[in-house]
C-alpha cells in the first residue's frame, strides 16, 4: 500500500472509518450482554456483568499491545520496502499471542473468584460474576486473536476484511445471546457463553487472509526472543495503556462506588454509563488505529509534512465524533438507557449521571488520536505519559477529593476533569513534537539544496 498518493481523506474512509465501525460493533458484545442480562435477569445480574467488564477489556488491551506494537515496525518496514522483515514481525507477534493467551486461561481459571473480588464483586454478586468470567476466560485465545489479526489485516490493505470480521462476530454474539438465554433459558451463563462464542467467527474469517498469502503477510513459523517481546511492548505500550485505560476507569469507578456506600443501584447505573462509554472510546480507538499504519509509513518514507498534514485532519474527525455521541446522548440519553432497564428510576438516575459523565468525551477524542500518534511516531514516552494521564494517579486522586469537597456524587466530575486536564498536556507535547518535525522537514531541504 503506497500511502503517498492517498488523500488525508481517502485514508479516514477506506481505514479509519472500517476500523472505528468494527470495533464499535466488537464492543456491542458486551452491550447486548448487558442488554439481555438486564431485561432478562435484572440490575443484580447487570451489575455481576459490570464487574466482569474490566477483565474483559484488560484481555483487549493486551492484544492491542502486541498487535499494534508489532504493527508500528510491521507498517514502517513496509515503508522501507523491507517486506520480509514485516512478515517476520508478523509471524513472532502471532506465537507470542498464542503463548499470552493460553497463560490467560490456565491461570485465569485457577484464581478466577480472587480476580473477581479485586474488579469489586460484592457477595451479593460474586457467583453470577464468576460463571461470567468462567466462560470468558476459558474462551478467551479467540477473542485476543480476533483483535490482532485484525489489526495485521488492517496492516497488511485490508481494513474491510476486518471490519466484516468484527461485524459478524458481533451479530453472532446478538443472535447466540437470545438463543442461549431465551428458548435455552441459560441465564448468566447463557449471556457468557455467547459473549465467548463470538470471536471464533471473526478469527474463521480473518484466517483464510493469510493462511492464503492475499497480501504481503502470510504465516510461517517464526521463533521470538526476548529482544523482540521487549521491542513489541515498548512499541505497543501506550496502545496497551489507551485500552486498558477503559477497563482502569471501570475498576477504579466501581471500586470508589463501593469506598462511597453508593449501593448496587448506583453500581448498576454505572453499568449502564461504561456500556455507553465503551462504545464511544472505542470509536475514538478505532479512528486513530485506523490511521496508525499510514502515519508509521510515512515516518519509515521519511514523509514528514503528510504526517502533520493527516494528523490534524484526523484530529478534527475524532473530536467532530466526540461532540455528535455527547450531543446524542445529551438528546436520547433516556430512550437509550431504557434499553438496558425496566426500572423507571433506575433510568432517571443513570441518565442524571450521565448528563454529567459524558462532558469528557470531546477531551477523550482528542487525547486518544493524539497518544496514537505518537505512538506510530515512535514518540513512545511521550505516547504512554499521556494515556497514564488519564486513567491513572490523578483520576484516582480525584476520585477520592471530590466525594469530600462536593459528597458522593462529586465523583462524575473526575473523568472530565483529567480528560480536560490532559489535553493541556497533550497539545504542549504536540506543538514541540511537530516543532521538531518541522525542523526535521527544513534541515532536509537545505541538504538537499
Amino acid at each position: 500500500m503506497n500511502y503517498s498518493k492517498m488523500s488525508n481523506r481517502d485514508i479516514i474512509i477506506k481505514f479509519a472509518i472500517p476500523q472505528m465501525i468494527g470495533l464499535v460493533f466488537n464492543s456491542i458484545y458486551f452491550i447486548i450482554d448487558g442488554i439481555f442480562i438486564g431485561q432478562k435477569l435484572g440490575s443484580d445480574a447487570l451489575a455481576a456483568a459490570g464487574v466482569a467488564i474490566p477483565v474483559v477489556e484488560i484481555m483487549i488491551a493486551l492484544s492491542m499491545l502486541i498487535s499494534v506494537g508489532a504493527g508500528v515496525v510491521i507498517s514502517a518496514s513496509l515503508g522501507k520496502g523491507k517486506t520480509e522483515a514485516a512478515n517476520k514481525m508478523f509471524n513472532k507477534a502471532n506465537l507470542i499471542t498464542l503463548v499470552l493467551a493460553f497463560a490467560i486461561v490456565i491461570l485465569g481459571n485457577l484464581f478466577i473468584e480472587p480476580i473477581a473480588r479485586l474488579m469489586g464483586a460484592t457477595d451479593l454478586i460474586i457467583d453470577d460474576t464468576v460463571v461470567y468470567l468462567r466462560y470468558f476466560l476459558t474462551a478467551s485465545p479467540f477473542l485476543i486473536f480476533s483483535f490482532t489479526l485484525s489489526t495485521f489485516a488492517r496492516n497488511d490493505n485490508a481494513p474491510k476484511l476486518a471490519m466484516w470480521a468484527l461485524i459478524v462476530g458481533s451479530l453472532s454474539n446478538i443472535i447466540l445471546d437470545w438463543f442461549f438465554m431465551y428458548p435455552l433459558d441459560m441465564g448468566m451463563a447463557g449471556a457468557a457463553l455467547a459473549t465467548s462464542l463470538g470471536p471464533v467467527f471473526s478469527v474463521i474469517i480473518l484466517l483464510p487472509h493469510f493462511l492464503k498469502k492475499k497480501g504481503v503477510l502470510h504465516f510461517k513459523l517464526e521463533l521470538f526472543k526476548i529482544k523482540d517481546i521487549v521491542l513489541i511492548i515498548r512499541k505497543g505500550l501506550s496502545a496497551f495503556i489507551t485500552n486498558f485505560s477503559i477497563g482502569l476507569v471501570t475498576l477504579f469507578y466501581n471500586l470508589a462506588i463501593n469506598h462511597n456506600n453508593m449501593g448496587e443501584i448506583t453500581l448498576s447505573a454505572y453499568v449502564i454509563i461504561g456500556y455507553l462509554a465503551l462504545i464511544a472510546l472505542t470509536a475514538f480507538l478505532g479512528a486513530a488505529q485506523g490511521i496508525q499504519p499510514a502515519i508509521s509509513y510515512y515516518s519509515g518514507s521519511g514523509e514528514n509534512h503528510k504526517i502533520r498534514e493527516l494528523s490534524r485532519f484526523s484530529i478534527i474527525f475524532n473530536i467532530t465524533i466526540g461532540i455528535i455521541l455527547m450531543v446524542i446522548i445529551w438528546l436520547l440519553g433516556s430512550y437509550i438507557i431504557s434499553l438496558f432497564t425496566m426500572d423507571t428510576n433506575l433510568n432517571a438516575y443513570t441518565n442524571k449521571i450521565a448528563s454529567i459523565y459524558f462532558l469528557n468525551l470531546v477531551f477523550a477524542a482528542a487525547n486518544i488520536m493524539i497518544a496514537t500518534i505518537l505512538q506510530a511516531l515512535n514518540q513512545q514516552k511521550y505516547s504512554t505519559y499521556l494515556s497514564l494521564m488519564r486513567s491513572t494517579v490523578p483520576l484516582i486522586c480525584l476520585l477520592l477529593i471530590l466525594p469530600i469537597l462536593v459528597e458522593s456524587d462529586g465523583i462524575w466530575y473526575a473523568i472530565t476533569l483529567v480528560e480536560g486536564i490532559t489535553l493541556g498536556i497533550s497539545y504542549i507535547i504536540w506543538k514541540k513534537v511537530m516543532a521538531e518535525n518541522n525542523e526535521m522537514i527544513q534541515e532536509l531541504e537545505s541538504a538537499s539544496l
